[in-house]
């Protein structure tokens, strides 16, 4: 399996796209102003007690206050809150954590109240971003992520990763790690640690510790809330979490981000930096690897995967739905059995896509089609269960039930992804009225008079609708070459498959948008 990752940076967003066999598994947009990301690290205020949810809600600036329930305080919340209390009473005397003495851990089944009081302040971290009408889901059990290893402040364990089977590989990785980590800091040995050297465990723990020692000091200076550390670009953190001997090419098309992450995979790959690709080319990054068009199709309500075989999937406050369904497949009671099979078997694996695409979380109810033999229920439910084994979020699966429901859990740390793939008209939004079609053109290229003769802008792009792009190239002496010699040879007509049939936009040599729609042409 060849992986590739594509990168698009625009103004407001970014947008990553996991590619596997070419084919769109991940999909991953955020804004450039967002905030509140999972990783994050706060310092907040405790606004309110909820003794009956055995809960908090502490103020980090979100305009929703931020949900801390008792068990996400973490064992050791009162070592954590003496070293706050240190560095808030004397910024400038912050000690080494390795010299704070570690206190007896709280009650597993204690009160939110023994330990917190309104007003105290508490440094916390996002586990889960605001979703829906919810604020933030916090925990006060910090921690760093890295490549190879989790670094958690105030405690002294080593714990490896269950998934790696060799107890002997074990044993090394917990004897290595207790010889090189620092005192009263905990570290969780991830899967991909396994057969690395000492060396590179070591850079990557001291990496760690290093960014804990460089955001600790603005604990002190802050005003109460403000964050303390912000996680990893979304980008460079997905790389962090999927990067794999697998991945063949990672696509960007912007410089910055191009930087940083040719210097993360020097640091986590060394010799394979050549595999970060700064992308030129004149279409739109998505547009060039076939993304736009596969987003289009595999985020509408009905999704078609195989034979005219096609998924309905709804979405609820609760839950999501969905809804398997053979098409026009053969219905011949003969071949009943064998087309339910074919069917829900498929459906399994564009199921497992969906839900890793859309990053649905919560429960999922999958209503498959009909089958009499249990052997085929069975088999139905370990394909299932072999499709998600490369979901890196947490997820449960149940057996189908009498009614041939599947009910499936699954780890919600952010908004579902909800991208509508119908498209409004561009001329007459929604009105039901627009102008003649054929007067398209005229009207474009009145834009374009305006453009260089009222603006003396010379120099252009002109993104369309790829199918009005062929309309303006076709023939021996096209219109967009007319236009050149009418106005200028700086104009360029890209097509943009994101556009509607009658959309424009107009960008200048920078990639700025340049405004040129008017009042008069939604009328």
């Amino acid at each position: 399996m060849i992986s590739e990752l594509v990168v698009d940076v625009q103004p407001k967003e970014v947008s990553i796209a996991v590619l596997e066999d070419k084919s769109l598994v991940e999909l991953q947009k955020e804004a450039r102003n967002v905030s509140f990301a999972v990783g994050d690290i706060y310092l907040g205020k405790v606004k309110k007690l909820m003794p009956g949810l055995n809960a908090a809600f502490i103020d980090v600036g979100y305009k929703k206050d931020a949900f801390l329930h008792y068990l996400d305080l973490g064992p050791n919340f009162n070592t954590q809150q003496k070293f706050l209390k240190q560095v808030l009473n004397d910024p400038k005397k912050i000690g080494t954590l390795s010299k704070t003495q570690i206190l007896p851990e709280i009650e597993k089944d204690g009160s939110i109240s023994d330990v917190l009081k309104v007003g105290q302040e508490v440094l916390v971290q996002i586990a889960k971003e605001p979703i829906s009408t919810k604020g933030p889901r916090l925990t006060s059990e910090l921690s760093f992520a890295g490549r190879y290893i989790v670094l958690i402040p105030f405690a002294d364990k080593v714990s490896v990763s269950t998934k790696i089977k060799s107890s002997e590989e074990r044993a090394r990785l917990r004897q290595l790690i207790q010889s090189i980590k620092p005192k009263n800091f905990s570290v969780i040995v991830r899967t991909s640690s396994e057969g690395k050297r000492v060396a590179e465990l070591d850079h990557e723990l001291k990496t760690l510790v290093k960014r804990w020692e460089d955001n600790i000091p603005k604990v002190g200076k802050a005003k109460v809330p403000t964050i303390i550390y912000e996680e990893t670009a979304r980008s460079v953190a997905l790389l962090r979490d999927i990067f794999n001997p697998s991945f063949q090419n990672i696509y960007v098309n912007d410089k910055d981000v191009y930087n940083n992450l040719k210097d993360y995979v020097t640091l986590i790959a060394p010799g394979r930096e050549s595999i970060v690709q700064l992308y030129s080319g004149e279409l739109p990054i998505f547009d060039n690897f076939a993304i736009t068009k596969q987003i289009k199709s595999l985020f509408g309500r009905t999704v078609t995967y195989k034979s005219g075989a096609y998924l309905i999937i709804e979405h609820t406050e609760a839950m999501h739905v969905i809804d398997v369904n053979s098409g026009n497949r053969s219905k011949g009671s003969d071949a009943q059995e064998k087309t339910a099979i074919d069917v829900n078997m498929a459906a399994a694996d564009e199921i497992a896509r969906q839900l890793r695409l859309r990053d649905l979380g919560g429960i999922i109810v999958i209503d498959f089609i009909d089958m009499a033999e249990p052997a085929n229920r069975q088999k139905l439910f370990e394909h299932q269960m072999k499709a998600m084994s490369t979901d890196r979020a947490k997820h449960n699966i149940l057996p189908l039930s009498k009614f041939g429901l599947m009910q499936i859990t699954r780890q919600r740390v952010r908004p579902a992804m909800d991208i509508n793939t119908t498209e409004q008209c561009p001329t007459c939004f929604g009105t039901g009225t627009a102008k003649p079609s054929i007067l398209f053109t005229d009207s474009l290229e009145g834009k374009i008079d305006c453009l260089v003769n009222k603006h003396n802008t010379k120099r252009f792009i002109l993104h369309v609708h790829p199918y009005i792009a062929a309309f303006l190239n076709k023939g021996l002496f096209p219109l967009s070459w007319k236009w050149k010699f009418k106005y200028t040879f700086g104009m360029k007509i890209i097509p943009d498959q994101s556009l509607a049939f009658l959309e424009y936009c107009f960008y200048d040599s920078d990639k700025n948008e340049l405004d040129m729609k008017e009042e008069a042409d939604l009328k």
